[in-house]
């Protein structure tokens, strides 16, 4: 797991520049519990440098040390009213000895827990670490039946993204096998970046795994796990969740 995202840390922001949706709805639910937040996959502080920066105490939590290096360096180059520390640990099984007012999770952090047991260890984990009350916030992706049975040797276009900073243009590609037993998505991301010219200067290829779950499963593993309180909605606008929503926004309670 640090291996994969250390890999990942040079290209994270520039790749990612467009996923900006989720940054007010979390700093939102920082700001009214008041803090302090714990987030679980901080990565480069995509989230976490703008909760600080909203004068809300956080703890960004990630287990790779290359992509917390990156957020100490935007942190560095940005006015902080909060208090922001960084933990190097998993988010499946830590003791920051603790506890926060709120547990976040953004851009489906949740997701790399592989397994059920991981998964049951992690909320396990985020129950221990919240107040009485408390609240958990996280999203993860709709899984989308076309999707789950497209070829794992042919490449999909993603996206085009520029970065916003170099202007450098990326083209990305997702080649991915599925494996819906246990319900894994093996994903290869291909990440072409062109010259000036429009020609192919560097080709990267960059590996990860998620977990996808499906609406009922994820509310029944919260609920077991001694949450309360668990709602759901389609987007972060408070959508209701529908059948075409793509995205599942769960908040729950600690009791």
């Amino acid at each position: 797991m640090q291996e994969t995202y250390d890999a990942w840390a040079e290209l994270y922001d520039a790749v990612y520049a467009d996923v900006r949706d989720d940054v007010p709805y979390y700093v939102e639910t920082a700001r009214r519990t008041g803090g302090p937040v714990l987030e679980l996959g901080c990565g480069t502080g995509r989230v976490t440098v703008p909760i600080a920066a909203s004068g809300v105490e956080i703890t960004g939590l990630d287990v790779s040390p290359a992509m917390l290096k990156l957020t100490e360096e935007r942190a560095a180059g940005s006015a902080q009213d909060g208090t922001l520390s960084l933990v190097e640990a998993h988010m499946k099984d830590f003791d920051l000895s603790r506890q926060f007012s709120v547990v976040i999770a953004p851009f489906r952090s949740f997701q790399n827990l592989l397994s059920v047991p991981d998964q049951i260890s992690a909320l396990a984990a985020v129950k221990r670490h919240l107040e009485p009350g408390g609240v958990l916030a996280f999203d993860i992706f709709v899984p989308e039946p076309s999707t789950l049975v497209q070829d794992q040797d042919v490449p999909y276009h993603l996206k085009d993204v520029t970065d916003p900073e170099t202007g450098v243009r990326r083209v990305l590609y997702q080649q991915s096998a599925y494996d819906n037993f246990a319900q894994l998505v093996h994903a290869r991301i291909i990440i072409e970046e062109l010259d000036a010219c429009g020609v192919v200067a560097r080709k990267l290829y960059r590996e990860f795994s998620l977990r996808y779950s499906y609406r009922w499963e994820m509310r029944h593993l919260l609920a077991s796990c001694g949450f309360d309180d668990i709602q759901v909605n389609g987007g972060f606008d408070g959508s209701e969740l529908d059948e075409s929503s793509e995205d599942m926004v769960w908040t729950a309670r600690s009791p």
